[in-house]
């Protein structure tokens, strides 16, 4: 959802993914999953309608890639740290207080509707300080 909910996020600012490239992964992903029925959902809710996503494990050269690396929780931050050590300055918690976002994996729609919800708040008040 975070993929998603950024990619939204700066198409409404008039930022190309020329520009700017935004990728999911995870610390423990398997390769290929797509999203959950929940998750498409909630984005539907936030106006997103058509949203294909397949996970892929966040490796050392995904991770070394990147300018910049948001995770969810302190713990995933952690294992993004221990997977690319030479990227930990750019690896930081969505939320600037180092509060995680749970993941509403099992969950109940309404758990993926707030979370959607969180994540889009967040990215925005982040790409306030990224993008002038």
């Amino acid at each position: 959802m975070a993929e998603a909910l950024t990619r939204d996020a700066l198409d409404r600012k008039g930022v190309s993914s020329d520009h700017v490239r935004v990728l999911s992964a995870g610390v423990a992903a398997g390769i290929g999953s797509p999203a959950t029925p929940e998750a498409i959902v909630a984005l539907r809710g936030h106006g997103i309608e058509s949203y294909e996503h397949t996970s892929q494990p966040a490796t050392p050269d995904l991770i070394s890639s990147a300018d910049l690396i948001f995770a969810l929780t302190p713990a995933h931050a952690e294992g993004l740290r221990r997977v690319a050590p030479g990227a930990a300055e750019r690896v930081r918690t969505l939320d600037p207080s180092g509060q995680g976002v749970p993941d509403p994996i099992g969950g109940p729609q309404s758990l993926y509707d707030q979370t959607a919800a969180e994540i889009k708040r967040l990215i925005e008040a982040q790409l306030k300080d990224i993008i002038s």
